[in-house]
């Protein structure tokens, strides 16, 4: 074959090849100018966002505060100190039943059941503080037999029978001492161990002649706050359940520093 003749085609130039230098100038200026102005713009509104957060937050922060209201003059009042609302006043006689010295500068109230087992461990306790402290104390106990305890209320009767023929302490012992066998049978047993007169303390027993007695001790306790057993008043002031000696003995010291 022979060979072929390519004729010479011109090649268009594009609008910048074609352009003025002045031109391209003018143009590179305005698209400069507009890439800035939507970058501040952009960052306008970042920054009104941001604004608009802060007073949002502000608004959380302080959404209680009302402008232009004067605080009170007069601070509330305060409220009474807890020792203020547990301290309970007793009017003790030579009735009530009180081992220690009548006239002792620390009495301990104590509201007890006879079926309650930390009741008994109570009673070491107080055993315990009577020999430390001797006649600084007074110990008084009153009744507070749980409806829960089937052998609670007659047992507190049997302490009141046996009262009656002056030995409230040793019947008080003899029914810790014997928590898991209480029962009337038993109460009027351990009477005559403890030689009262069996015919007098069984009429007392079943007559039911103190339940009322003990109930208006149970009724005392929930006045003063009691809702559990045991609980002691030391001075007045409340300690519910069977504490350790530790404990007693530290608001002790205090009210005989007082």
């Amino acid at each position: 074959m022979g060979d072929i003749a390519f004729k010479n085609v011109p090649q268009r130039k594009t609008l910048f090849e074609n352009a003025s230098p002045k031109l391209i100038f003018i143009l590179g200026l305005v698209v400069g100018m507009a890439i800035f102005s939507l970058i501040g713009f952009i960052s306008l509104l970042s920054i009104d966002a941001q604004k608009n957060q802060l007073n949002k937050e502000k608004l959380v922060e302080n959404k209680d505060f009302v402008p232009n209201i004067k605080p009170p003059t007069t601070p509330p009042p305060s409220k009474k100190p807890q020792e203020e609302i547990k301290t309970a006043f007793f009017e003790i006689t030579k009735n009530d039943h009180i081992i220690g010295n009548f006239a002792a500068p620390v009495t301990l109230v104590v509201f007890s059941d006879f079926q309650c087992p930390y009741c008994s461990r109570s009673k070491d306790t107080m055993d315990e503080i009577l020999k430390n402290y001797k006649d600084k104390v007074r110990i008084v106990f009153k009744h507070y037999p749980l409806s829960f305890h089937q052998n609670a209320q007659k047992a507190a009767e049997t302490s009141e029978c046996a009262s009656e023929q002056g030995k409230f302490w040793e019947m008080h012992d003899k029914l810790f001492a014997n928590q898991e066998t209480l029962s009337v049978d038993n109460f009027k047993k351990w009477a005559g161990e403890l030689k009262l007169d069996n015919k007098k303390f069984d009429t007392c027993l079943d007559s039911g002649k103190y339940s009322e007695k003990v109930k208006k001790d149970l009724v005392e306790g929930q006045s003063k706050g009691v809702d559990g057993t045991p609980a002691t008043f030391v001075n007045g002031k409340l300690i519910s359940g069977a504490q350790p000696f530790d404990n007693f003995k530290t608001i002790i010291d205090l009210e005989l520093n007082n």
